[in-house]
C-alpha cells in the first residue's frame, strides 16, 4: 500500500538572513498542519544551532521532518541538500567547514568549493543534492551555466528546484534534464499561511519515513508539481531590477541590458531563459497544479492592504476549519461548502480553478499580480 504526502523541502530557519524569529519548530509544525503539508524539509540543518532545535520536536504524527540545508558554492550557485538524519549534517558541517566562514554564522552558508566537490560530499553520505532555485537570475545554476555537468561535473545531481518563477514545461523541454525529478518547494522564510507550502510537491511511498521520501525523489516517484502561476514569481520577465520595465531579450542585449529610463541592470527573465536553453520537444511531466495562496485570495477578495487584518485572518481560520487544511480548501471542498462561509471567496477560488485569472507577469524583482474574470 502506498501514500500519497505532500513535501514541501526548501525553508530557512530562524537564522537565515531575512526570516521571521517566528521560524521556530513548533511554529513551522503547526503550520504546516493548517496547510495540509504532510512532509517538511527542514532547512538549514547546516546549523549546529538550528539542528539542536530539532533534537526534540514538536510531537505530531501527521507531519514529517526531514532534514534539509541550503548552501552557496563558489560560482554563486544555491544547492539544496537532503540528508537521512541531522548527524549527517554534523559531518557535512564539518567537512565544509574549512571551505566556509560562516557555517555558525547563518543558516544558508557560503563555501568556497565548486558544487561537483559539494555534491561529492553529499553522494558519500548516501545524501541527495540538486539546484536550488534553478532557473532565477541570481545564485542558480542558469545564472552560472547552461549544462549540468558544468555545475556537477561527473556528479550527476538527483532532482532539480522549479522556483516560484518557473514550472514543469519549463524544464521539460531540455534535454539536459532528462530523468531528472522536479521538485517545487516554497523557499519561505515566514511560517505565515502565504509563504510556507505556498509551493509542494506531490510524491508517493511506500512508508511514511526519511528513507522513503528520499527514495521517492531518487526513483522520481512524483505525483504532481504545484505552485504559483510562474508569472506571479518576481523574476519571470526580463526587466529592470530599478523601475521594473519590461523588455523581449533582443531589445535588452542592445542596449547592453542598461535600462535607458535609470541606467538600472536589466535581469534576463526565468520564461526566457527557459526558451533559450530549450532543445528538444517536451517530455512528459506530472501534472503541475497552479495555485494561489488562500489567505491571498482573501485579501484580493476582501480589497484589504495586507495579509495580517483582523478580518483576513479571521475569515482565513473559517475556511480552514471547515476544510480542514488549506490545500483542501483549495482544490477538493466543494464550492458550495465553501460559498457558506463567504460567497465571494469561493467564487474567486471556483475561478482560479478553471484557470480564470488575469495575469500580468512579474519581473526584474518584483512579484507578478493576478486578478479574477
Amino acid at each position: 500500500m502506498s501514500l500519497e504526502l505532500f513535501c514541501d523541502l526548501h525553508i530557512h530557519s530562524c537564522f537565515s538572513i531575512a526570516s521571521s524569529s517566528r521560524m521556530l519548530p513548533d511554529c513551522l509544525i503547526e503550520g504546516c498542519r493548517r496547510k495540509g503539508i504532510g512532509v517538511l524539509g527542514s532547512g538549514d540543518a547546516l546549523h549546529a544551532g538550528w539542528r539542536a532545535l530539532w533534537k526534540s520536536p514538536p510531537e505530531d504524527d501527521n507531519v514529517l521532518v526531514v532534514p534539509t540545508a541550503e548552501v552557496e558554492d563558489q560560482d554563486r550557485v544555491h544547492h539544496l541538500i537532503i540528508l537521512d538524519s541531522f548527524e549527517r549534517f554534523d559531518q557535512l558541517a564539518a567537512d565544509l567547514a574549512p571551505h566556509g566562514t560562516n557555517l555558525e554564522k547563518t543558516g544558508r552558508p557560503h563555501v568556497r568549493i565548486p558544487g561537483s566537490e559539494i555534491a561529492g560530499l553529499v553522494h558519500d553520505l548516501s545524501g541527495l543534492i540538486g539546484p536550488a532555485h534553478a532557473f532565477t537570475p541570481w545564485t542558480s545554476l542558469y545564472a552560472a551555466f547552461d549544462r549540468l555537468s558544468g555545475c556537477y561535473g561527473k556528479e550527476r545531481p538527483d532532482f532539480l528546484e522549479l522556483g516560484l518563477s518557473a514550472e514543469s514545461s519549463y524544464g521539460a523541454g531540455i534535454s539536459d534534464l532528462a530523468g531528472i525529478p522536479f521538485l517545487s518547494n516554497s523557499d519561505a522564510h515566514s511560517p505565515d499561511p502565504a509563504k510556507l507550502g505556498r509551493e509542494f510537491t506531490g510524491i508517493r511511498v511506500g512508508k511514511k519515513t526519511i528513507g522513503g521520501v528520499m527514495e521517492s525523489i531518487r526513483n522520481g516517484t512524483i505525483t504532481m508539481n504545484a505552485g504559483f502561476f510562474p508569472e506571479e514569481g518576481k523574476y519571470n520577465r526580463t526587466a529592470c531590477t530599478r523601475c521594473y520595465r519590461q523588455y523581449i531579450p533582443s531589445a535588452a542585449e542592445a542596449l547592453q541590458w542598461r535600462c535607458p529610463d535609470d541606467r538600472g541592470r536589466i535581469k534576463k527573465g526565468v520564461y526566457d531563459r527557459a526558451l533559450e536553453l530549450a532543445d528538444t520537444p517536451p517530455s512528459p511531466r506530472p501534472p503541475y497544479l497552479h495555485i494561489i495562496p488562500l489567505s491571498e485570495i482573501i485579501r484580493h477578495v476582501l480589497g484589504c492592504s495586507t495579509l495580517q487584518t483582523r478580518g483576513c485572518t479571521r475569515l482565513y481560520d473559517r475556511f480552514i476549519a471547515a476544510g480542514g487544511d488549506e490545500i483542501q480548501v483549495l482544490t477538493a471542498t466543494p464550492v458550495a461548502d465553501l460559498a457558506a462561509i463567504d460567497f465571494s471567496v469561493a467564487q474567486a477560488i471556483d475561478s482560479f480553478r478553471e484557470g480564470k485569472v488575469r495575469l500580468s507577469p512579474g519581473g526584474g524583482g518584483r512579484y507578478g499580480s493576478f486578478s479574477f474574470f
